[in-house]
């Protein structure tokens, strides 16, 4: 996260929409993650990694009905990174509306 408040890891389209989604819920699963941004499980996969590697998000492996499944969910220093985030563009949206 840079002075601003903008974090880079976040700011990419889908990231920011998959942290959207997670800051509304205690866990998400991989599968309806997915769906909902519309993206393969490869990409998904590769957006997860860099928001894991930062400490945003947890993973938790379940085995269901013979299934493993992958249950998300963000960290607290995921919460707060994104909320600082969504403060930066409400202010950076806040200028431009009001000129």
């Amino acid at each position: 996260m840079n002075a601003s408040g903008f974090d880079p890891v976040i700011h990419a389209p889908a990231r920011l929409q998959a942290c959207a989604i997670l800051s509304s819920a205690e866990e998400v699963e991989f599968a309806l993650l997915r769906d909902a941004l519309e993206v393969s499980d490869s990409v998904l996969s590769k957006h997860l990694r860099q928001l894991d590697g930062a400490g945003y998000v947890k993973v938790r492996k379940a085995t269901t009905g013979g299934r493993v499944r992958t249950w998300l969910a963000l960290t607290p220093l995921g919460a707060k990174a994104f909320a600082t985030h969504v403060k930066a563009l409400q202010k950076l949206a806040s200028a431009a509306i009001t000129r």
